[in-house]
């Protein structure tokens, strides 16, 4: 992005008072309300500050979607949220991670889907099968029109609009080393997306309860497949970047177990090995901000660990 565009969205964004936005037990936040786009929906931005960042020293960034459900349960629709800056905080505070801040991109509720539907993947099914994504979407209700994913500008958005703003604001790193995505359900696919289609911007993408299913059927679905052929197309250099994946078994977590497996076999046969690759499985859990929240540590860790630090808690693993 030119210097004097850059400098445009400074001018434009305007930065709400704490007091209007998501409360945090640590750290604090900086809200963007109605961040401008060329290329999506205009839309909310919070980037979370941990209580160690003052301008000077440079952190990491964590890109993650659903911004309004990670940080306070008091303002979201199901009163649960993911808690990144308790999490976070700790780890940082135990020297168990590296630094970081986290940018929260709001997602909008009737675009979610579009924004987040891996849109090569779709475009490479047939007419027929396209057909058959587009009505399982509108008997789930997650589209009354003719269901048309736009993850492709949805990203370039990240990459090209926001990313460039904040590389120019706050005291980060802007390479590919020091610059992960993370996301859960729609989230996730969009983080995968994320990382085989910018592998020079992301270093890292934690993918978790990775909505696998696209639509909300297991029968007759043929994204499944199209999502891993996808990935056996575009994974990105195994020995430069790190992918997490992970998933519980109940509620609508109970179809990804047998789907997971087969992208663990991509992810092996792709060169992947557990220093740049993780996949775990939580027996039990569910579909929601709550489950998320109590596993985030284990992401969180196997992307900005410390060289000498390993993750030692047990997990089933199926």
């Amino acid at each position: 992005m030119k210097p004097l565009l850059i400098i445009s969205l400074l001018l434009v964004v305007s930065f709400a008072k704490a007091q209007n936005i998501q409360k945090v037990i640590s750290g604090k936040i900086d809200h963007i309300e109605n961040f401008p786009s060329k290329l999506v929906e205009t839309r909310s931005v919070d980037i979370w500050l941990p209580v160690g960042y003052d301008g000077k020293k440079k952190f990491e960034v964590l890109y993650m979607h659903d911004g309004q459900m990670l940080f306070d349960s008091t303002t979201t629709w199901n009163h649960q949220s993911w808690n990144v800056d308790d999490v976070a905080s700790k780890l940082m505070n135990d020297k168990k991670i590296r630094n970081f801040i986290v940018v929260g991109i709001y997602s909008i509720g009737e675009k979610r889907h579009a924004n987040y539907f891996p849109q090569q993947p779709f475009e490479d099914l047939t007419k027929t099968e396209k057909d058959t994504v587009v009505k399982q979407l509108q008997k789930s209700g997650r589209s009354t029109e003719n269901f048309q994913p736009n993850s492709d500008n949805y990203l370039k958005f990240i990459v090209t609009e926001l990313k460039p703003l904040i590389d120019k604001k706050y005291a980060v790193y802007t390479d590919r080393k020091h610059t992960f995505i993370a996301g859960s359900s729609m989230g996730g696919l969009i983080s995968m997306y994320a990382i085989c289609k910018y592998p020079e911007i992301f270093g890292g993408a934690a993918c978790i309860s990775t909505h696998w299913l696209g639509t909300f059927s297991p029968e007759n679905n043929p994204v499944q497949e199209a999502f891993i052929k996808y990935l056996k197309n575009n994974l990105p250099n195994p020995k430069k970047h790190k992918i997490y994946f992970d998933c519980g078994d109940k509620t609508v977590d109970i179809f990804y177990p047998p789907i997971q497996k087969k992208v663990d076999e991509v992810m092996r046969s792709k060169g992947f090995t557990s220093k740049y690759w993780m996949t775990r499985y939580f027996p039990g859990k569910d579909h929601t901000e709550k489950s998320w929240n109590e596993r985030l540590d284990i992401p969180l860790m196997f992307l900005f660990q410390h060289k000498a630090e390993f993750i030692t808690r047990k997990i089933a693993i199926y």
